[in-house]
């Protein structure tokens, strides 16, 4: 079994405490893993602010061309890192594959848009001269979760490195090692030592010491509402800017005139893709009265035709990330007081799955939109169908969790298309179409518990600096 230690100030750091990396394909150990504590933490925030100063002084079109290089050695080992993601996620390799790919797309989109990030001349008065820059933090810390372990690193990394910050990344503790192959890579290309580093364990141990250590000016976080909120007060008690990625409940609102096969499609990809576990899966789905019927039978056709295995033989659907995942959206289907179950709702009861963390792809019509089904988080491929007459109703409906990151919309007329899409309150809203966060250049984020700021996109680099402003008197 191979052994994934930390990666700090271009070295690799083996830990003296591990624990094992457990395959959700099979519940066996992939391997063992560094343990990490505040001490690794402390070495790798050191290491940081150690480099950072001439990497910020580094040129942005020299930043550029080592971002680029990355983005190509990335590309180059896409089936290493996908491999490792698979087995890791349990995810199938094809959407591994195409994690990958969107890695190093992020660390290319970054390295071409740092060339023209500027600041602005502001016109005051006669006889002065006033501008602003951007100005780095200094040392950005990236708490990542187990779900999109690659696109979520790079997405953090790379907009932070690309305007002279360096960073401390703590992946998430069932899939650290696409993080710190990565790290590797970005050294093998010229990245200085210190710029990425990389530091596994779990989160109470290393994610607590890195959102409490004093030399972190800046925290990005992927993951729950509950722990999002822990990392929040840790920042509000350095007084370090926070940007919180979190949960969702994702509606799909489907009106009667809708292309109802193409918006099956989508709902199939948005609530199955990584098993459902993604933040902005479409976990709900608010259909009109009319075609209610016709659609839900076009979704039960698609979803028992899902072939289930190990993400490494890739197939449609592989386990959920672990044990305790699979136990926890057993629960919600266990608990179900209304509604009726289509398909699914259960674990797949074949041999050569029993020992992996599957759950079979589920559909569950009639279910009462405040249930804790309809209002909570699942992280599985559970969808949650309900109806609606006016379109004032499946706005209600749409808008009424605590969570606000994504929706979309289904309509053939334009107008009710941007009627209902203003009025869904979310991150990102979609008419006709539907991504798990959209492209690399999409600002990315959420409202209420979802989170708050923006990554993806140029707003990333404004997440990443401040504006400094110089008023010169002439």
């Amino acid at each position: 079994m191979t052994h994934t230690p930390a990666f700090i100030a271009g070295l690799h750091v083996a830990g003296s405490a591990a624990y094992d990396n457990i395959d959700p394909a099979t519940g066996k150990p992939l391997g063992t893993v560094i343990r990490s504590g505040a001490g690794e933490i402390d070495a790798a925030v050191q290491a940081a602010w150690a480099a950072q100063p001439a990497w910020n002084d580094t040129p942005p079109a020299e930043r550029a061309a080592l971002l680029t290089g990355l983005a190509d050695a990335i590309g180059a080992h896409t089936e290493e890192l996908a491999r490792l993601e698979s087995e890791d996620t349990g995810k199938p390799l094809t959407q591994a594959r195409t994690d990958a790919a969107v890695c190093a797309r992020y660390f290319r989109f970054y390295g071409h848009a740092i060339d023209s990030y500027y600041g602005d001349t502001i016109p005051v008065q006669p006889g002065v001269h006033a501008f602003t820059t951007r100005e780095p933090f200094g040392v950005t810390g990236h708490i990542v979760a187990w779900n999109y372990p690659m696109q979520l690193f790079a997405r953090g990394v790379a907009p932070a490195i690309a305007t002279g910050n360096c960073s401390v990344v703590k992946p998430a503790d069932e899939t650290p090692r696409t993080a710190v192959r990565i790290a590797e890579l970005a050294a093998a290309v010229g990245i200085p030592a210190g710029v990425i580093n990389v530091v596994p364990g779990y989160g109470v141990e290393a994610g607590a010491a890195l959102t409490a250590h004093p030399g972190v000016r800046h925290i990005g976080f992927v993951g729950s509402t509950r722990v999002g909120a822990e990392v929040a007060r840790a920042g509000a008690d350095r007084v370090t800017p926070v940007v919180l990625e979190l949960g969702g409940k994702s509606a799909h609102v489907v009106f009667a005139d809708a292309a109802l096969d193409e918006a099956a499609d989508a709902i199939t990809r948005g609530i199955l893709q990584n098993a459902g576990q993604t933040c902005s899966a479409g976990s709900r789905l608010i259909v009109a009265e009319q075609v209610h019927d016709e659609l839900v039978a076009k979704l039960v056709e698609r979803f028992t035709r899902v072939r289930i295995g190990a993400g490494v033989d890739d197939p449609d659907l592989g386990p959920l990330i672990s044990a305790k995942q699979q136990a926890r959206v057993r629960g919600f289907l266990d608990e179900l007081a209304t509604g009726e179950v289509l398909v699914g709702g259960r674990a797949p009861q074949e041999p050569d799955l029993a020992d992996g963390a599957y759950f079979l792809p589920t559909i569950v019509d009639g279910v009462d939109p405040m249930s804790p089904l309809a209002q909570q988080e699942v992280f599985g491929p559970v969808l949650a169908v309900m109806t609606f007459t006016e379109r004032q109703d499946a706005i209600r409906l749409a808008n009424c969790t605590d969570y606000a990151l994504m929706g979309a919309v289904w309509t053939r007329d334009l107008s009710n298309a941007l009627t209902t899409a203003r009025a869904i309150e979310a991150g990102q809203v979609y008419v006709n179409a539907f991504g798990a966060g959209g492209g690399v250049e999409l600002p990315f984020g959420g409202f209420r518990k979802s989170g708050y700021g923006r990554e993806k996109g140029i707003e990333a680099m404004n997440a990443y600096t401040q504006t400094k402003t110089f008023v010169i008197r002439l």
